[in-house]
């Protein structure tokens, strides 16, 4: 995955975010979270330019900053500020070697990773946000399926890939495929995975 992707990936998010963007967003909770919908907007905004950050830091956590999207800012410049880190991601992602690996809790991720784990947070988290309004979201299957090849090698292969995002993220069910509790991403470079599913089991 790359800069190209995670902007496209922006777009359509942002197109659905914008078509909605007349709805109350503080004043409507999402299904399954304690957040609204302003808050969740603001957290995809955050992890996004956490990711750019990341990236860029190398191979150890580095927490010395404290950075907060404010959910109470209008809806439009919700909008406004997903875009603008998507497109700051973007330039890192493609601004880096191929050997450059940034934390991540679930692995040391490269480039590729930091691109896919911002887009599956991009599209599942917009997701949220339509089932909240009752407006449903639904995004282009290549991107979908990018998405879900690059984070989750395990995942079944001819399903629909945005049911099957839905179904790894544990949001979704699949015939026959036992729900996704603890799932976890494969955010490391795709050669480096051990062909299981590493989700933690409770």
């Amino acid at each position: 995955m790359d800069g190209k992707i995670v902007l496209s990936v922006a777009s359509e998010c942002g197109d659905y975010l914008d078509s909605v963007a007349g709805e109350k967003w503080s004043e409507t909770g999402v299904p399954g979270m304690e957040w609204n919908v302003a808050q969740v907007a603001a957290h995809i905004g955050e992890t996004v330019l956490w990711y750019a950050t990341d990236l860029v830091a190398g191979d150890r956590e580095l927490s010395t900053m404290e950075m907060r999207v404010r959910p109470e800012s209008a809806p439009e410049d919700l909008v406004a500020t997903l875009h603008t880190f998507a497109a700051v991601l973007a330039h890192a992602v493609d601004g880096v070697g191929p050997d450059v690996r940034g934390w991540h809790p679930d692995g040391l991720a490269d480039a590729s990773g930091f691109a896919g784990m911002a887009c599956d947070e991009m599209l599942v988290h917009t997701a949220d946000i339509g089932a909240g309004l009752g407006v449903p979201f639904e995004p282009s299957a290549d991107l979908a399926s990018a998405t879900l090849l690059r984070l989750f090698p395990w995942a079944p292969t001819g399903t629909d890939p945005w049911r099957t995002l839905l179904w790894a993220n544990g949001r979704a069910d699949l015939p026959g495929l036992e729900r996704q509790a603890g799932w976890r991403w494969h955010c490391a470079p795709l050669s480096e995975w051990d062909g299981t599913n590493p989700r933690v089991v409770s």
